[in-house]
């Protein structure tokens, strides 16, 4: 089990129809990475997908960046999708960089990716 950190969070969101959102605030490290893998776990991937909201991320390392290609690969496993929601300028540059914009699916905030969930068929 994690030890709650006071600057980082992890907030489930989920939406009748649509997607469970998963809103993540504060600094992501080795520290606080474990905390975000529980919420992705615990994340019920179904038709509509998971989407992690990032637009309270603040700082994200190497950990975090592995806890979302993780992700994916746990969405992949379970037939859904996987969304990265309100990423900031500069995180968005490290996961070009890494070539995980070619991975991920991104939206401007959760609104806009609340608009574009479609089930999977």
């Amino acid at each position: 089990m994690s030890v709650p950190d006071e600057t980082f969070t992890v907030t489930p969101r989920p939406h009748a129809e649509g997607p469970y959102v998963l809103e993540v605030a504060g600094e992501l490290d080795h520290h606080t990475a474990p905390l975000l893998t529980e919420a992705v776990n615990a994340a019920p991937f179904g038709p509509y997908g998971v989407v992690l909201d990032l637009s309270g991320l603040t700082f994200c390392d190497s950990s975090g960046i592995t806890v979302f290609v993780t992700a994916h690969r746990r969405s992949r496993e379970k037939g859904s999708q996987l969304s990265l929601a309100g990423v900031a300028p500069a995180q968005m540059r490290v996961l070009r960089m890494v070539g995980l914009d070619e991975v991920f699916t991104f939206h401007a905030g959760v609104e806009d990716a609340l608009r574009a969930a479609r089930p999977l068929s």
